[in-house]
């Protein structure tokens, strides 16, 4: 019998309930994604997605980002956590820290996140009430790899939904994120196999559909 491949070792960084967390756990559980999440890292020592990571059987971690002297001296003692657990691929969800340039730099490439709008409208927060508030008749997510500017790396991959005439940004917002449980997990697994290229400010290698 042939031995099944090793997957790559990610770890998913969160802050709160980590919704799309889960979406890539589940994901991970198919004998032909390329990644397992080796561990659930928060800044938020009492994040509930913390506990659902723990009940699907995955080690977890907590450092509260307060009184560290700083975000880089914080990043800094992340990084130790990671490297302890041996990950090769980071995964930002929901995570809620502005990252340093030397965490940044140490996950070069190996680093993605999704944010709740179509890049590079609407960078930073509140990205569902901005969209309505400017008329938009698109909206939807991305996942790009992430770089020292906010929200600003190679886009690897969006979806888009229509906003409709009676949305509100909880209503938008709830139909946005069934696009990004379904395109985080596809992104990550693309990463994880060696099928991301950078060309400039391009990715090529996953099909969006």
């Amino acid at each position: 019998m042939a031995e099944s491949p090793v997957k790559a070792r990610v770890a998913i960084l969160i802050s709160g309930r980590g919704s799309n967390m889960a979406a890539l756990i589940e994901a991970s559980r198919a004998p032909s994604c390329t990644y397992e999440v080796a561990l659930v890292f928060a800044n938020v020592p009492d994040a509930a997605g913390l506990e659902t990571a723990a009940a699907a059987g995955i080690a977890t971690a907590a450092l509260d980002h307060r009184g560290h002297g700083g975000r880089a001296a914080f990043d800094a003692k992340v990084l130790d956590i990671l490297r302890t657990h041996a990950i090769e691929y980071v995964a930002l969800a929901g995570y809620m820290r502005l990252l340093s340039d030397p965490f940044t730099a140490a996950w070069e490439g190996r680093m993605l996140n999704i944010h709740p709008s179509l890049l590079p409208s609407f960078t930073g927060l509140d990205t569902h009430a901005r969209a309505i508030a400017a008329g938009c008749r698109l909206a939807g997510c991305t996942v790009h790899f992430v770089t020292p500017d906010l929200d600003c790396g190679p886009i690897v991959a969006q979806a888009a939904v229509p906003v409709l005439d009676d949305d509100t940004p909880d209503t938008l917002s709830a139909r946005i994120l069934v696009e990004e449980h379904r395109l985080y997990p596809a992104a990550l697994n693309a990463l994880c196999g060696g099928r991301l290229r950078i060309d400039g400010q391009r990715v090529l290698g996953l099909d969006p559909r």
